[in-house]
């Protein structure tokens, strides 16, 4: 079977419309939303026909040449990625996006104001800190932890040899016998006193004895309670085998990482006294706190609530927050009242003892529709969001205004209520070039 030269120059063009069209496809003007069909050749016959025209016909290979190669038509080409980058698809299903970290917001209107930016220390949030002390006197027997260690609340952390604890678990022991001997004394003489064999004194008395045992062992048990001993630590005080009521636990009173130990294996520790040094530092970085040192010309501008993100050195978002509050005292050395921000650190990215940039939003805010600053990413030369699509997300070119507290406006590419990728954004763009420059795109 012999292919005719029309046969021939016919499948030519049609290879070469499949090609071409993605390419040309859309306006800049006016965008094409972005689905997984985008970058399929379209099957009506008046546009084959269309291609075969233009790619076909020798006097038109010229204006083929021009169409990709002339400079005016290169925005076109440009363009014809579309404000959503065209064929420019990161293709992640729901649940893969949702383990990449990839999170939605529907786009809002909300305050934006000035920005300023401040000096700032991150600090431990002191009600997750704790400073361990002994709760009885004795001698540190055994160390079951060490700096860096994660422990949870109630975890042993150390164990204390204790005169002091064994004298306590004595006494209470001896104060509920006689309590237990008066008891039975009394009940013995209340009966005796109805059979009218023994005079209401000895009854009275025996109430006393009872009484003032009672009271005694009430008061060694408030001892050993004092001490970290509890109810159910108290029944096995008469049963533990020989020296183990010697033993005090020194345990974890809330869950974090031991920052400091000073505990020596064999050392006298002393309980109750203020001069005593601690022997464990445990602190809880899963909340930091930021605080931000506002000069005396800026405090009226600072409110609570205000977007507040904090900066590397480099210019980097570290973390995003809002002002708690601003303490009503100017420090007399540095004439700076602080601004506190309370940061959620699950990922442990701020460090206690790190100075950041505080970017804050200040001033009279205007309400604008904005997204966070890091949801804004450079695609092409063109500052763009991450927009949800058929099979995945795609770039959407957007024009950007006001940047202040981890915020930017966004003027015009984005409208309110719409979906877009407020977390992971970055993720999206590194596997988008990372794409691109395996297909051989210029991008």
């Amino acid at each position: 079977m012999k292919l005719t030269t029309m046969t021939m120059a016919a499948m030519t063009v049609g290879v070469f419309a499949f090609v071409t069209i993605p390419a040309t496809s859309g306006k800049a003007e006016t965008p094409l939303p972005m689905t997984a069909a985008a970058a399929t050749p379209p099957k009506d016959d008046d546009h084959a026909g269309e291609a075969k025209d233009a790619h076909g016909d020798d006097d038109h290979a010229g204006e083929a040449k021009d169409a990709h190669g002339d400079d005016d038509h290169a925005g076109e080409a440009e363009g014809a990625h579309g404000d959503e980058g065209g064929g420019d698809v990161v293709k992640l299903t729901p649940e893969v996006a949702k383990e990449a970290g990839i999170l939605l917001e529907q786009a809002e209107l909300s305050a934006l104001g000035e920005s300023l930016s401040l000096p700032a220390e991150i600090r431990f949030d002191a009600d997750r800190m704790a400073n361990v002390t002994p709760k009885v006197s004795g001698v540190i027997d055994r160390l079951l932890v060490g700096e860096g260690d994660t422990v949870a609340y109630g975890d042993t952390l150390a164990l204390i040899t204790s005169r002091e604890l064994a004298g306590l678990k004595a006494k209470w022991m001896i104060s509920k016998t006689n309590e237990a001997l008066a008891a039975q004394s009394l009940t013995r003489l209340e009966g005796l006193w109805a059979q009218k064999i023994t005079s209401e004194v000895n009854v009275q008395t025996a109430r006393a004895e009872h009484e003032s045992a009672k009271t005694e062992s009430e008061a060694a048990e408030t001892e050993l309670h004092a001490v970290g001993i509890d109810h159910a630590d108290l029944d096995k005080i008469a049963t533990a085998p020989d020296g183990n009521n010697a033993n005090a636990y020194l345990t974890a009173p809330l869950a974090g990482t031991i920052v400091r130990r000073a505990a020596t294996l064999g050392e006298t520790v002393t309980a109750g006294d203020s001069s005593a040094k601690v022997l464990f530092t445990i602190v809880d970085d899963s909340v930091v706190w930021a605080d931000i040192a506002v000069y005396k010309q800026d405090i009226s501008r600072v409110r609570i609530g205000a977007p507040v993100a904090l900066k590397s050195d480099a210019g980097d978002v570290i973390a995003q927050s809002t002002v708690a509050f601003v303490l009503p005292v100017i420090d007399e050395v540095s004439r700076t009242a602080t601004a506190r921000v309370i940061i959620d650190n699950s990922d442990r990215t701020l460090t206690p003892g790190q100075f950041v940039i505080a970017d804050l939003s200040v001033g009279n805010a205007a309400e604008v529709l904005r997204v966070p600053q890091s949801a804004v990413q450079l695609v092409e030369n063109r500052p763009s969001v991450f927009v949800p699509v058929d099979g995945g997300f795609a770039p959407l070119a957007v024009m950007v205004g006001t940047t202040a507290g981890g915020y930017v406006e966004i003027r015009t590419g984005l409208e309110e209520g719409d979906l877009f990728v407020s977390d992971g954004a970055f993720t999206l763009k590194a596997q988008l070039e990372k794409d691109a420059f395996g297909d051989g795109h210029g991008h």
